[in-house]
Formats: structure tokens, C-alpha cells, sequence
């Protein structure tokens, strides 16, 4: 049980340490996973724009050429009121005119409402562009700074973690599992020590009978209040 102990206690340095070198980094990794989101959204957005612009184009195209058709017809139907023979073929011709008029001021309108929506969307694309140029240089720029950093301690953090792999692989899987638990609820300290008769995590002061059966070293004992696993200072001071 004592080798159990003092492997998690050199599990929880050594966490430790890597905890350390992370806050070097302070806010840039964050700050790089926000900005690559608010990146991919406008992005996003530029391309659902340029989308909907495109159909709008093709859109219009495609009312000009049935316009042109229409055209084509009326002048037809036009020419063909010299040569009716009665008020039947008249009236259906002039009715024919009408349609085809009525269709192309339709689809005139269509494309006015087109144009002035292509123009909006190209108002709110030259809009997003000046913001996105400014955040990708802005990520540009600490994506290098968090680039140094790691750099700097690549060699140290590779060497540590390397270490940490050796004493997990001997971390018993249900210490293992407890142990991440609780250094996930906790900001990362699971394992503490008993000092001035009290947890060292939450300075709550432990009875004095449990001091001693946590001495013993026989079991794994959790604080009452805060839940973490508590093992005696002489053996957190072996193990340093």
C-alpha cells in the first residue's frame, strides 16, 4: 500500500510540473482555439454568402435569356394579328401578348429584387473581409508566440511526460481512475498531504484518530470535505 501511495504522490508532482509549464502559456491556447472558431464561422458565413450571391446571379441570367424568349414570342404573335381571320384568333393572340408581357414584368421585378440582394450581400462581404484579415494576422501572430513557448520547453515537457507514462503504467486502474477525477474537479490537485493537523488542500482540519489510521498507511483515505486523497507528510517528503 505504501508503494501505492508514494507512486500516486510522484504521479501528482509530476502533474504538477506539466500543470506549470501549461500556465506559461497562460491564455494563448484559448485564445488561439477562439480565434480559429471565429475564424471558421466568418469563413463560413463568406461562403454561404458568395453562395446564395452565385445563385442569384445564375438566377438572373436565367430570367433574361425567358425574358428575350417572350420577347421573341410577342413580336411573333404581333406580326400574326395582320393575318387573323376572325375575333376568336384575335382575342387569343392579344391575350398571348398580355401574358407574355405580364411574365416579363414579373420577372423583371424578380430581378430587381435580385440585384438589390446581390448588392447587399456584396455590402456585407466587403464588410467581414477587413475583420477577417484582421483576425488571421492576429492569429497568425500568437500562433507564433505559442509556438516559442512550447519550443522553449519541448525538450523538458517530452522528458517529463515520458516519466509520467513510467508511473502511470504502475498506477493501479481504479487509483488511476479516482486519481483524474478528482484532479478534474479539483484544478488538479488530488493528491495532499496532512499538515498543522489539516488537509492541505482544503486546510479543513482532520480528527485526530484519523490522522493516525491515515498514518498507518494501510488504505487510501479521502478528506470528508473536499475529497481529496490525503496521504501522511513523511511519505509525501520520501517521495520528493
Amino acid at each position: 500500500m505504501e508503494d501505492r501511495l508514494i507512486t500516486l504522490y510522484k504521479l501528482q508532482l509530476i502533474d504538477d510540473q506539466l500543470d506549470e509549464l501549461e500556465s506559461l502559456r497562460g491564455d494563448l491556447p484559448v485564445n488561439v482555439r477562439d480565434l480559429e472558431m471565429k475564424i471558421a464561422n466568418l469563413r463560413s458565413s463568406v461562403t454561404e454568402k458568395n453562395e446564395e450571391k452565385d445563385e442569384s446571379t445564375r438566377k438572373r441570367e436565367a430570367n433574361v435569356v425567358e425574358m428575350e424568349r417572350l420577347l421573341e414570342n410577342q413580336k411573333r404573335y404581333k406580326a400574326q394579328l395582320y393575318s387573323v381571320r376572325n375575333n376568336k384568333e384575335y382575342d387569343a393572340l392579344t391575350k398571348s401578348i398580355d401574358q407574355a408581357e405580364d411574365e416579363i414584368k414579373k420577372k423583371e421585378m424578380e430581378n430587381d429584387s435580385l440585384m438589390e440582394r446581390e448588392k447587399m450581400l456584396q455590402e456585407e462581404l466587403d464588410g467581414i473581409q477587413p475583420t477577417l484579415d484582421d483576425l488571421e494576422k492576429e492569429l497568425k501572430e500568437k500562433e507564433t508566440d505559442l509556438k516559442h513557448i512550447v519550443k522553449s520547453s519541448e525538450r523538458e515537457e517530452s522528458k517529463i511526460r515520458e516519466e509520467r507514462g513510467k508511473l502511470e503504467a504502475n498506477v493501479k486502474k481504479p487509483d488511476l481512475s479516482r486519481y483524474l477525477q478528482i484532479r478534474k474537479a479539483k484544478n488538479g490537485r488530488a493528491v495532499v498531504t496532512i499538515r498543522r493537523n489539516a488537509c492541505s488542500g482544503c486546510h479543513n482540519v482532520i480528527p485526530s484518530q484519523r490522522q493516525l489510521d491515515i498514518r498507518k498507511k494501510e488504505k487510501l483515505f479521502f478528506c470528508d470535505s473536499c475529497g481529496r486523497i490525503i496521504i501522511p507528510a513523511e511519505l509525501a517528503d520520501a517521495a520528493s
